[in-house]
């Protein structure tokens, strides 16, 4: 099929999804709705076959299928997958959401630039609405106050008078529109700065907000609640992560407890848990800077409303298991941390010399232990690979194993000497469980398995995941003083005069002959001999022997003597025999 009209294939099956859920009552997004379709193409029991074209019967089955998982309100994947196209549509990064605001404000600013720089002002009244403008344009581009606001106007066109006097304004219109661009720019930045320096001194600074009181109580507050919310989350995963553990120990309580929904559970606040702390840095960050406090101001109110929009994604939780049941569950159950998982097997760390073949990665040996990428978000890959689904946190402080430029952590020392003997294995394990669970290929960030979803928030920062181990060890070397003969070449030559004297002389060699002469004190010094077939008779003899013979000619000339006139009359006499004669 053409890619255009795959793509429009594609785009039919999510028109009618949204269709078909909004008829239900249910509002979804085209970027949900294509979620939702790769994850059910992806999963083998629906049998879907990736590589052969869908016909009528496979588009209906798809849309049903996904129309059935979007409707299910009761089901903690799909608010995982939800939560995560949220995030993945709303979250960017610092630098490019405040890119993203410059930009949007310069663009609000482009009309009230052209009309300064385009204005051909030539009357006095012109003049003082061109200065008007210009004091406009200062005070939209710092956000110090509003431009509407008579004390306001009146104190920052005090601070540019001060600067850029009205009688200025005629070699300002004799400057390229360049040129103006970039003074209104230095015009603002210093007006900027004698408002604020008159607002600290008390003599000014009318409708300028107090910026650093702003995030000093917006900061903590916000990082209050978020920390308040990850403590929850994290509560909560190590609740069903204890519950888990014992079904896993014992499979006659699977039936019982319904652990499907109990893993559904604990990858949805594995996932609020993780979007939390990518959040939490940013705050962390916002403390540390005091400068740009109206880009932090614009920022942390919107990441404060999108921590807030994460939270209904985890209603789910309170009607499949309420604090009633959970109790009931965890009776007689030690509900463990991170931490104390970590603790218990601190000591049993992997030895090097068990494994031969695989490279083991320790906090002493390497620098950069701490930036290492860690596959599937540092939970234990063979714990979820032979336990259906647990996710157990690895503790890199046993080993770090290295395989294929990819790292691996376990919760125990025997899990990772299991896991090296047959990584492959367990990895292709955990490959098909995420193909049943489509909202851990994010979570687990399985995105080099399905490269077709990876999120947006995540595409530019590919190329930065491929951090290698930086290892040190305790090396000692020593070099002989010669471990090699000398390689010394006695024709080498560098003067160039020099290799041309020696080419004139072998080319000159090419004409000589060599001759060799011997006297009679040398010719005894050595023996000479040679060997030279003896002479012989030898004779032929042809068929026969004949021979030719031709007349001899024979011509007189008469008359050349004795004559009486003074004419000689000669007269040509041939006495030639002919041939047949002789």
């Amino acid at each position: 099929m053409p890619p255009t009209q795959a793509e429009s294939v594609i785009k039919n099956i999510i028109r009618e999804i949204g269709q078909e859920c909004a008829a239900h009552g249910e509002t979804v997004s085209e970027t949900l709705a294509a979620f939702m379709v790769k994850a059910v193409v992806l999963d083998p029991s629906n049998g879907f076959n990736m590589d052969r074209t869908l016909m009528k019967s496979d588009v209906q089955k798809l849309v049903k299928l996904c129309v059935s998982r979007l409707l299910d309100s009761k089901n903690p994947s799909l608010d995982t997958i939800k939560m995560q196209v949220y995030f993945d549509m709303n979250y960017t990064s610092r630098e490019e959401f405040l890119e993203e605001h410059h930009r949007i404000l310069e663009s609000r600013l482009g009309s009230v630039i052209r009309e300064i720089t385009d204005n051909r002002a030539c009357t006095r009244e012109e003049l003082e609405s061109l200065y008007r403008k210009i004091v406009s344009y200062v005070l939209l581009r710092s956000g110090l106050g509003s431009p509407t606001d008579i004390k306001v106007v009146r104190e920052a066109t005090a601070a540019l008078q001060s600067i850029f006097p009205q009688a200025e304004l005629g070699t300002f219109l004799t400057l390229s529109k360049k040129d103006k661009e970039c003074q209104l720019k230095e015009l603002t930045m210093v007006v900027t700065g004698i408002r604020l320096f008159n607002r600290d001194c008390g003599k000014g600074g009318e409708g300028i907000d107090d910026l650093p009181a702003i995030l000093q109580e917006a900061i903590p507050a916000t990082t209050q609640h978020i920390d308040s919310q990850l403590q929850i989350a994290q509560d909560q995963a190590y609740r069903y992560t204890a519950i888990l553990e014992t079904v896993a120990k014992n499979p006659l309580l699977s039936m019982e407890l319904q652990p499907y929904m109990l893993k559904e559970a604990l990858y949805n606040m594995r996932q609020y848990e993780t979007f939390l702390q990518i959040i939490l840095p940013i705050f962390i960050a916002l403390s540390n800077l005091w400068t740009s406090f109206q880009d932090e101001t614009v920022l942390i109110s919107v990441l404060s409303n999108l921590t807030t929009h994460l939270e209904p994604f985890l209603g789910t939780h309170e009607l499949l298991f309420p604090e009633k049941v959970m109790q009931n569950l965890l009776d007689g159950l030690t509900v463990k941390t991170d931490v104390c998982r970590m603790k218990e097997h601190m000591e049993d760390r992997v030895h090097p010399v068990d494994f031969r073949k695989q490279e083991w990665l320790f906090p002493e040996t390497t620098a950069n232990f701490d930036k290492l990428l860690i596959q599937y978000r540092g939970f234990c890959a063979y714990t979820f690979a032979t336990t259906d689904g647990l996710l157990l946190p690895g503790n890199p402080a046993i080993g770090i194993l290295k395989y294929k430029e990819k790292y691996y952590t376990f919760n125990t020392r025997d899990a990772a000497y299991l896991f090296a003997e047959s990584p492959e294995n367990y990895i292709d394990l955990i490959k098909e469980k995420a193909k049943k669970n489509a909202e851990l290929i994010q979570l687990l960030e399985l995105h080099q398995q399905f490269e077709t979803l990876i999120p947006y928030s995540q595409m530019k920062d590919v190329d930065k995941h491929h951090i290698k181990p930086i290892t040190k060890c305790e090396s000692s070397t020593q070099t002989d003083t010669h471990i090699l003969p000398p390689t010394i070449v006695r024709s080498y030559e560098w003067n160039e005069w020099e290799l041309r004297r020696k080419a004139i002389k072998l080319a000159n060699l090419r004409r000589k002959v060599t001759h060799s002469v011997q006297t009679d004190l040398s010719h005894m010094r050595r023996e000479n001999c040679s060997q030279v077939y003896p002479p012989k008779d030898a004779s032929t003899q042809s068929m026969r022997e004949s021979s030719t013979r031709v007349p001899r000619p024979q011509i007189y000339i008469a008359g050349l003597r004795g004559g009486q006139g003074k004419i000689t009359y000669g007269v040509k006499v041939n006495l030639t025999r002919a041939v047949d004669e002789t």
